[in-house]
C-alpha cells in the first residue's frame, strides 16, 4: 500500500512509558472508575436529549451543501485526473501519488470527520449534499432496516480502504463512490431524507461521533451546550446499531493487525491471495468484537434478569469506536493532512514529518485508548443503574467490565505491538 494508507501507528519505540507500564495504567483506570461508580453512582443521571442550554446558532445548512458539492465534485474531479493521465502496463489502477484525490478521501474525509463531528457535533448532517434533494418520500423507512445500510456501506467503505488491491487508485475509488451515490439517491427518492439518518453511512458515522459533542439538539430541535454524556445517551437503539460500532472497531483493530509481521507474510504467501485473505481478516475482526460484546451483554442480562441489553448498550461502545480511531489516525492526519492541503493546491511544498514528536504521538494513542473505555464504562454504568434492578446493577455490570478490559488489552496490543 502506499503512503497515504501508511497510518502512521507508533510503534513500542515511541512510548514515553514501558509497554508494561501503559497496560498498567489502562488496568488501573478502568478498575478505579468501576469501583467508584459502583460505589458512588446509584441513580442514573444522564438525561439524553432532553438536556443542555439552549444556544442562539443558526447554521445555513443550504449554502454550507453546496460548498460541500463543489468539493466533492473538486475531489472527483482529481480522481477522474488520475484515470484519464494513467497509462503504461498496470493501467490507471496504479496510484499517481501526484494525485490529491486519495489524500482528500482517506485522510481529510475520513478520518477530518472524527475531530470536527466531536467538536462540532453531527457536521456532516450539515454539509451532506443529498439532503439538497427533495423530502418527498414515497413510503415510510421499514424499522427493522434500521442502520443495516449504513453497516454495509462502512463495511465497504473499510474493504476499499484496508484489502482492496489497489485502495488508492483513482479507478477503486470512482467505481465506490459511483455506487454510493446510486444507493443514497435510490434510497432518498424512495425514503426521503429518512433514509440519510440511517443509510448514509458517512452521515452515520459523524453522527455517532456527534453525539459526544458538547453542541447537539434536544429532542425539540433546539440547539444546546450540553453534557457530552447526556448527548452519547441520546442514541436510541434500533435494528443495525450494534453492527455499525461493530464494523467501526472491527476494521480499526484490523488495520492495527494488518501491520503485523506475520500477517503481511501471510497476505503475500498465502493460498487466497493478499484480497481473499485480507477480506476474511477483516470480517474475522468484526466479527470476533461483536461475538465478545453478544457474549458478555448475554451474560450481563443473565446476572441482572433483563433481557434483549445488546441495543440498549451499543452506545456505550461509541466512545471506544472515538478512541480507537483518534490512536489509529492522529498522526495520519496531522502529517498527510498537509499533502492533501499542498497537493489539493498545488503548493510546491512537502509535508512536515516532525509536525509532531513521536512521544506526542504514542501519548496521544494511550491516552484516547484508555479514555474512551473510561468514558464507556461511565456510559454503561448509567445505563446499567437505569435498566437493572437495583439489587443485581453492579453485579450485571461485571461482563461489561470484562468486555471493556478485553478491549483495552487487544487494541493497546494492536496499537503498540504492531
Amino acid at each position: 500500500m502506499s503512503g497515504v494508507l501508511a497510518h502512521g501507528v507508533g510503534g513500542r519505540g515511541d512510548l514515553p512509558i514501558p509497554l508494561f507500564y501503559a497496560y498498567a495504567g489502562a488496568f488501573a483506570a478502568l478498575v478505579v472508575s468501576f469501583l467508584a461508580l459502583g460505589l458512588l453512582w446509584a441513580d442514573s443521571r444522564f438525561r439524553g436529549d432532553r438536556a443542555g442550554r439552549v444556544i442562539a446558532v443558526r447554521v445555513p445548512a443550504r449554502p454550507a451543501r453546496v460548498l460541500a458539492l463543489l468539493a466533492a465534485l473538486y475531489t472527483l474531479g482529481w480522481l477522474a485526473t488520475g484515470l484519464a493521465d494513467k497509462s503504461g502496463p498496470s493501467g490507471p489502477s496504479t496510484q499517481d501519488p501526484a494525485n490529491a484525490g486519495p489524500y482528500l478521501v482517506y485522510v481529510l474525509f475520513w478520518v477530518g470527520l472524527v475531530p470536527a463531528s466531536l467538536l462540532l457535533g453531527p457536521v456532516w448532517r450539515a454539509l451532506n449534499p443529498f439532503r439538497l434533494l427533495p423530502d418527498r418520500p414515497r413510503r415510510p423507512l421499514p424499522r427493522r432496516l434500521g442502520y443495516w445500510p449504513a453497516a454495509a456501506g462502512l463495511l465497504a467503505f473499510t474493504w476499499m480502504e484496508l484489502v482492496a488491491p489497489d485502495p488508492a487508485a483513482a479507478r477503486t475509488l470512482l467505481i465506490f463512490f459511483a455506487g454510493y451515490a446510486a444507493v443514497q439517491l435510490a434510497g432518498t427518492y424512495v425514503y426521503g431524507h429518512a433514509w440519510l439518518e440511517r443509510g448514509d453511512p458517512f452521515e452515520v458515522y459523524s453522527t455517532l461521533i456527534g453525539h459526544l459533542s458538547p453542541i447537539g439538539r434536544r429532542a425539540d430541535g433546539r440547539r444546546v451546550l450540553r453534557n457530552p454524556f447526556d448527548g452519547l445517551d441520546a442514541v436510541a437503539p434500533a435494528p443495525g446499531l450494534v453492527a455499525t460500532v461493530c464494523v467501526l472497531l472491527g476494521s480499526t483493530g484490523y488495520d492495527g493487525f494488518a501491520t503485523a509481521p506475520a500477517w503481511v507474510e501471510a497476505l503475500q504467501s498465502g493460498p487466497l491471495g493478499r484480497t481473499g485473505l485480507g477480506t476474511l481478516g477483516l470480517l474475522a475482526a468484526v466479527t470476533g468484537v461483536a461475538v465478545l460484546y453478544a457474549a458478555c451483554l448475554g451474560a450481563a442480562g443473565l446476572i441482572g434478569g433483563t433481557r434483549g441489553l445488546a441495543p440498549r448498550f451499543a452506545h456505550s461502545l461509541v466512545p471506544i469506536a472515538i478512541g480507537y480511531l483518534i490512536a489509529h489516525y492522529f498522526s495520519l492526519l496531522l502529517i498527510e493532512g498537509q499533502r492533501a492541503i499542498i497537493l489539493a493546491l498545488g503548493l510546491d511544498a512537502e509535508p512536515d514529518q516532525n509536525v509532531v514528536a513521536p512521544a506526542a504521538i504514542a501519548t496521544v494513542q494511550v491516552l484516547a485508548i484508555v479514555l474512551g473505555h473510561v468514558a464507556g464504562v461511565v456510559a454503561a454504568h448509567d445505563r446499567s443503574v437505569r435498566l437493572l434492578p437495583p439489587a443485581r446493577a453492579v453485579a450485571g455490570q461485571i461482563p461489561l467490565f470484562v468486555l471493556m478490559i478485553c478491549y483495552t488489552v487487544g487494541g493497546l496490543t494492536l496499537l503498540l505491538a504492531a
